[in-house]
């Protein structure tokens, strides 16, 4: 009778744990994206509705696509994140290291909506889709830059010196950045010793790890002139800030935020809930008006005021975005962040 009687009570506290963690995983999700107007949008645009809809609480994990890269690696097998934001190349990793989960159509019906282009796919599996493209352009104080820049190559004119941002390997714009100074100063993947010398060169205020840093910069007068998100200088235009931003003759490069199911997620149909939330036509749209993304979801509407301020232009497309080979650039990650780190950050 007596082991029974424990066997009884043993079996009751069991059922009572599940049953809690069942309602704990029904209760909340933890999202990881990034931090400043990213952050407002996507909780504007995204989480406010999926909670308001389904009465799931969103919890924000805020910090860069590496930072967050390295959290999934930490917690492989066992995710505290749900749901995760991270930059192209960086979400190719992800996806390498195994740490993201399949994206279907019979879980994630709004799939079925997204270009074909802004899906991401390897040996059958959807590793990602995208919720909009920005690009990474010429941001610069209109109180201290008399003219509009028309080439990257200002950056290092000595008026300038000391007052100058771009971005680290830290950050998910730094590698792409500097092989894109490939068409500004010369070399290619296979030689990017032109590039790195004019980098030794470059007076640098901040070298920036978080768009938030380079937005700071600006605003706090630090940086009057370098490489910025279109999503985060239009943000500081729209405020009334002295910013402008351009696209200088040799152009600028996109990428875009992806979102992704973080694999063995405890809270997974929740999870798939919320990307399918990020997927409709009404959150394309929040996020063309609040951050500037060009939409990736059929039927999203786009503003007379957002349209100028999107990546590709008022009447432009997806199919007008200059992108990287990710791979390739992936393969040439690790050197060219050795590199910096050995010729550029310790100067």
């Amino acid at each position: 009778m007596r082991q029974i009687k424990y066997t009884s009570i043993a079996a009751a506290v069991s059922a009572m744990l599940l049953s809690t963690a069942n309602v704990n995983a029904a209760d909340r999700i933890t999202v990881a994206w990034f931090g400043g107007a990213w952050a407002d949008g996507f909780q504007e645009c995204i989480a406010d509705p999926f909670t308001k809809e389904t009465g799931i609480e969103v919890m924000p994990e805020i910090g860069t696509s590496t930072v967050t890269l390295a959290k999934l690696k930490q917690q492989k097998g066992a995710p505290t994140i749900d749901v995760a934001w991270i930059d192209a190349g960086i979400s190719e990793i992800a996806n390498e290291e195994g740490l993201v989960d399949d994206l279907s159509v019979d879980s994630i019906p709004n799939l079925k909506n997204v270009e074909e282009s802004a899906v991401y796919s390897k040996d059958g599996k959807n590793y990602a889709v995208s919720t909009g493209f920005f690009s990474i352009g010429l941001t610069y104080s209109t109180d201290d830059v008399a003219e509009k820049p028309d080439s990257w190559k200002v950056l290092w004119d000595d008026e300038y010196a000391g007052a100058v941002t771009i971005p680290s390997p830290a950050n998910s714009a730094g590698v792409p950045y500097i092989l894109f100074l490939t068409k500004v100063w010369g070399g290619d993947t296979d030689n990017l010793d032109p590039v790195f010398e004019k980098l030794k060169g470059l007076d640098a205020s901040l070298f920036f790890d978080s768009s938030g840093a380079a937005t700071n910069a600006f605003q706090n007068g630090e940086a009057i002139i370098g490489a910025h998100y279109s999503t985060s200088a239009w943000e500081m235009i729209d405020k009334g800030l002295p910013i402008g931003f351009t696209v200088p003759e040799e152009g600028v490069w996109a990428g875009d935020g992806r979102l992704h199911l973080v694999k063995d997620t405890a809270n997974k149909e929740a999870a798939q809930k919320f990307i399918n939330t990020a997927l409709t036509a009404e959150a394309a749209s929040c996020l063309a008006d609040r951050l500037y993304l060009g939409p990736v979801v059929k039927g999203a509407t786009v503003s007379d005021e957002a349209a100028p301020k999107l990546p590709w232009g008022e009447h432009g497309s997806i199919d007008d975005l200059v992108l990287f080979d990710w791979e390739l650039m992936n393969s040439a990650r690790a050197e060219i962040t050795d590199i910096w780190n050995r010729e550029i950050a310790g100067n």
